[in-house]
Order: structure tokens, then C-alpha cells, then sequence
């Protein structure tokens, strides 16, 4: 997912999107560890989507303080 796209999200939809995204990564480590996992790159996609999630939540609440 492209940070413009994350950047338009609201914080309701932001948490949403992060928890959506934690589950999936749960999800895709469990298939790993079984050896059904069809995608082994998708792992490394979801972890960078959490943190570009992450950051963005980030830079709104220093904004925030320092508004």
C-alpha cells in the first residue's frame, strides 16, 4: 500500500487498517511455519505496510502536540 493512500485515511481507519494488517501478518507467519505459505515476499510487504501505518499514526500525534 502506497503512504499517499494511508496519508487520505482517517485515524478510525488508520487503527482499522493497522489491526486488519497485524492479523494478516499473524496469519501469513502461521502459514510459514506450517508450509502452506504460497508467497514468502508477502510477509516482508505486510511488515513495511504496518510500519508505514505506523509512522503515519506517529506524525499525526506530533503534530498534534505541537499544534
Amino acid at each position: 500500500m502506497k503512504a499517499n493512500m494511508l496519508i487520505d485515511m482517517t485515524d478510525v481507519e488508520l487503527q482499522q487498517k493497522l489491526a486488519d494488517s497485524k492479523s494478516e501478518l499473524f496469519n501469513l507467519r502461521f502459514q510459514l511455519a506450517t508450509g502452506q505459505l504460497e508467497n514468502p515476499l508477502r510477509i516482508r510487504n505486510v511488515r513495511k505496510d504496518i510500519a508505514r501505518i505506523k509512522t503515519i499514526i506517529r506524525q499525526r500525534e506530533i503534530n498534534n502536540v505541537n499544534s
